[in-house]
């Protein structure tokens, strides 16, 4: 166990040491502010404060973790070894730099409530990021400050035994749109018929008619593939099903529909089962109650994990819907349009309510990738190939803090005509079966 003397014990403190030490390092924490209790502990401990008491390990405490609500500050980013660092602490303390200030900074997503330009959306950017404007965001940076911490421990106390996670992979597949052609409804079938002839479509009109008749499958339905992947993938999948009702940002088969029920079980049967919320849920919580329902009332099972659709716009809003709702799982902290590690890490992490100063039940699993990154349109040879990099090198910084690297595809990621058919089913089956 590790003991930190500090000279004031807050809510701030003890969530941002329990994700350092508990959860990545490995290790219990304890905090105290008696002097002689910290003392006489004779295993691994910690003075977090402005001063040292005396030549124990300490670390120069900043005022963040001390303060209430949101205050700007002024945030400078500096080099450290091979990554980057805020909050230095100058020639005191073992550690250049106050760490657990710092992730508190970005496991809180405190920027996001500073003043910043959002998108045309309503979204907070990626490009206003410290991370991003600092080239920091493709390493999970609070990780890599674990570990050199870590090793400022094993120095001071060699005999320790320390605890080893793994390194974990954890797919994670988005179904919008299960079918492009098949149960989508008459009038959307009509019009789909209407459009093919009038645009001279006729190709896309004879795989329609054959689609609906059963002489072939729907584009989008790769599911007995993806289940076949699984099945000798070292890694478990979760998939994520939209049934928000049918609107300009909701494409998917009603959620009444038998045939789409018996998907959802069947993919259930291999796979956790989450609900990727619409656009309308993400507005109104009471939508978002009804989808909750509506896949556990498919599944029979208690709904564990959601996701946001890309239209997602301040987090706390909809985190404290998610929360109300009894939701334990999140699978939405990343950027739709960009790779990166959006919180700063890749371990997941309880999420914070700053207003009320408090951590939350929620467990946020950060994911450092999604599949509209690849798939944009007009992406030059050369952009997708610096996305690859990027991607292999994220799962590397990963690899080397032993955390979980999360990705998206959606189902019909894996379609694909011409050059492109089965390059992505190529891709995403040498990443789960390494």
């Amino acid at each position: 166990m590790l003991l930190v003397y500090t000279t004031k014990i807050t809510p701030r403190l003890t969530y941002v040491f329990k994700h350092i030490c508990t959860r990545i390092l490995q290790v219990p924490v304890k905090f105290t502010t008696a002097v002689d209790e910290f003392i006489v502990h004779d295993s691994l401990k910690l003075s977090y404060a402005n001063k040292a008491l005396g030549n124990e390990l300490h670390i120069k405490s900043r005022e963040v973790l001390f303060e209430q609500g949101i205050t700007d500050m002024e945030i400078k980013v500096k080099p450290w070894d091979d990554t980057m660092c805020f909050f230095a602490t100058g020639s005191s303390g073992e550690l250049p730099f106050d760490i657990f200030g710092a992730a508190f900074v970005l496991l809180s997503r405190y920027e996001e409530f500073l003043p910043h330009v959002k998108d045309v959306e309503g979204r907070f950017p990626a490009t206003e990021s410290l991370g991003y404007q600092n080239d920091f965001l493709d390493q999970p940076v609070v990780d890599i400050w674990a570990f050199k911490f870590r090793d400022l421990l094993e120095e001071r106390f060699p005999d320790f035994k320390w605890k080893e996670r793994s390194f974990a992979i954890e797919p994670i597949i988005d179904i919008e749109q299960a079918y492009e052609l098949y149960q989508i409804g008459i009038m959307r079938e009509l019009g789909g018929v209407f459009r093919d002839i009038f645009r001279f479509r006729f190709k896309n009109l004879l795989l329609r008619i054959q689609v609906n008749l059963g002489l072939r499958k729907d584009p989008y339905d790769t599911f007995s593939w993806l289940i076949n992947v699984q099945k000798n993938a070292q890694h478990s999948f979760v998939y994520f099903f939209q049934v928000g009702d049918y609107s300009t940002f909701t494409r998917n088969v009603r959620y009444n529909k038998r045939g789409f029920r018996e998907l959802i079980k069947m993919m259930g049967d291999y796979a956790p089962i989450g609900v990727l919320f619409s656009r309308e849920a993400l507005d109104k919580g009471e939508q978002m109650k009804k989808e909750k329902k509506r896949i556990e009332g498919i599944t029979n099972k208690p709904l564990k994990a959601v996701r946001c659709t890309s239209h997602m716009g301040m987090l706390i809003d909809n985190y404290r819907e998610m929360i109300q709702q009894e939701v334990e799982n999140d699978y939405s902290m990343g950027y739709p349009d960009l790779l990166g590690f959006r919180a700063g890490t890749c371990t997941p992490f309880l999420y914070y309510d700053l207003d009320y100063e408090s951590p939350t039940p929620l467990l946020i699993h950060p994911i450092c990738a999604q599949s509209g990154v690849f798939e944009q349109h007009n992406l030059q040879e050369k952009e997708l190939n610096a996305s690859l990099d990027t991607f292999f090198r994220m799962q590397e910084y990963t690899k080397q803090v032993n955390g979980t690297f999360v990705f998206s595809f959606k189902n019909k990621s894996f379609t694909g005509n011409g050059q492109d058919e089965g390059q992505w089913k190529n891709f995403f089956k040498e990443l789960v079966h390494e």
